[in-house]
């Protein structure tokens, strides 16, 4: 798909005061990604021979992304309207383009093919201009299309100022079009501001071809969610939801189970294995992979991850910028922060916090336990409530557990420190020192039995609690001696 004589310009000067927000609209996101990248993604895959973003209100953050893109931006300063824009955008189009394809910023749900049928349309047609329109169930607010017996477009009738007849049709304008620039610019040179705002509309423009008995043509797209702009939150939700409704088809379709799919959040760059189910509620964001047989459960968010095959992510494990190996399996209730490498086999169980860390195979650490800055051979076995203290206020230090390692509950092992192959740290331990291989290490007070101690105690705050004095036990009066008869 090429069009190497065809630029495409996106209108991202507005502001979009109905989102009542301080940030610019086409900032917003749906789908994951801004406003702006969507349509920008959505034009290069047209391959254009120019891209080019009118920007103005926070020009700077607007056009920071669109040069990431590797679209060209032009200031339009002030915003006097969409026929400025395009007088504006002019000054940045190559004298060798023909045509131009007109994209609002806002336009989010906007498909590649649909811009691809829309310039073969105009293209076969030789017209001066083609509107994309769609028919909608609920035209109310929408200019409406008027065609002529030849399907040629009449006019673009605004809804306030149509007959009964004209708003009851359900094609409607959706700000987006192609034109031919020969045709184009002297209709932009002739607009006037005659309009209440003062403003230069490119729908007038649409009008001054007509005038001149210049073909305008209109091409239906095959999706009405396609042309819905995002001026409010409401329909920034709508084009949100429509975009997980797509992606989630997408995966079903290459054999990935979706339970409730309504419920679940997966980005667009995010690939998903066949066979591998997901839980509703769950999140996959970024540019996680998932492989193949995975079973990724309930309120699980993930996010930069990399799943291999046959793994298990439990009921509402987070996950970021990490790895999961085959037959892994994390969770419920496991937080993997970046830098963790949970190899084959390992299971980490709920409210385990693996950090910066390798697990390799066979190890587990079941429950409530934090491993940061960590290796951990194979097999080893991590008791509950187990930490590395990897922190000393000033420098993170590096905790190193050998192979079939066992590490009793409640321990703190204060890094930097080794512990050797096979060896056993005693429940409750701080670890200071490095362990030998095969040693039992224990690094705990010893334990004291007092007997009788507890009773007398309770006995003591009883009568405490009553105000008595505590009870003295009776002493014997002393004993005579015995005078000794000589």
């Amino acid at each position: 798909m090429a069009a190497n004589d065809t630029s495409v310009i996106v209108l991202a000067a507005g502001k979009g005061t109905r989102m009542r927000s301080d940030r610019a609209k086409v900032l917003h996101r749906a789908g994951g990604r801004s406003l702006i990248e969507q349509v920008i993604r959505a034009a290069q895959a047209l391959k254009p021979a120019q891209l080019v973003v009118v920007v103005g209100h926070q020009a700077e953050d607007v056009g920071a992304i669109a040069a990431g893109l590797g679209a060209q931006t032009v200031l339009q300063q002030p915003q006097r309207g969409t026929g400025h824009a395009l007088q504006v955008a002019r000054r940045a189009l190559r004298k060798s383009a023909k045509f131009a394809i007109v994209v609002p910023g806002d336009a989010p749900l906007l498909r590649t093919q649909t811009l691809a049928a829309l310039l073969d349309t105009h293209r076969r047609g030789e017209a001066a201009a083609t509107i994309l329109t769609a028919e909608l169930a609920d035209p109310s607010g929408y200019g409406r299309i008027v065609r002529d017996s030849e399907g040629r477009v009449q006019a673009i009738v605004e809804d306030k100022s149509a007959t009964p007849e004209q708003r009851a049709l359900n094609e409607v304008n959706s700000s987006i079009y192609c034109f031919t620039l020969e045709k184009l610019w002297p209709c932009l040179a002739a607009l006037r501001p005659n309009n209440v705002h003062r403003e230069l509309y490119l729908t007038d423009a649409i009008a001054l071809l007509r005038q001149r008995n210049e073909r305008v043509l209109a091409e239906i797209a095959p999706d009405p969610h396609e042309i819905l702009g995002c001026n409010t939150r409401a329909q920034l939700a709508d084009a949100d939801r429509v975009f997980r409704a797509r992606k989630a088809a997408e995966l079903m379709d290459a054999g990935v189970t979706i339970y409730l799919p309504e419920t679940v959040v997966i980005d667009p760059e995010v690939t998903v294995g066949p066979d591998t189910v997901i839980e509703p509620g769950a999140q996959l964001l970024g540019k996680t992979r998932v492989g193949a047989r995975c079973q990724i459960r309930t309120g699980s968010i993930l996010h930069d991850m990399r799943v291999d095959d046959e793994a298990v992510v439990g009921p509402h494990t987070n996950a970021d910028s990490s790895h999961v190996a085959s037959h892994a399996q994390v969770g419920p209730f496991a937080r993997l922060r970046p830098g963790a490498d949970i190899r084959a086999g390992v299971r980490v169980g709920n409210f385990v916090e693996v950090k910066n860390s390798v697990l390799h195979e066979g190890v587990k650490a079941q429950h409530l336990t934090y491993l940061g800055d960590a290796t951990v051979g194979r097999d080893s076995n991590i008791g509950a409530g187990t930490i590395t203290c990897n922190y000393d206020g000033v420098a993170k230090h590096h905790t190193a557990i050998g192979s079939r390692v066992f590490i009793g509950s409640d321990t703190a092992i204060v890094a930097p420190v080794r512990i050797g192959d096979g060896a056993y740290i005693g429940a409750g331990s701080v670890i200071t020192e490095n362990v030998p291989a095969d040693a039992l290490a224990l690094g705990r007070g010893r334990q004291v039995n007092k007997p009788g101690w507890a009773r007398a105690r309770r006995a003591e705050l009883r009568h405490a609690a009553h105000g008595k004095a505590k009870p003295r036990a009776k002493r014997r009066a002393p004993r005579r001696k015995k005078s000794r008869r000589r």
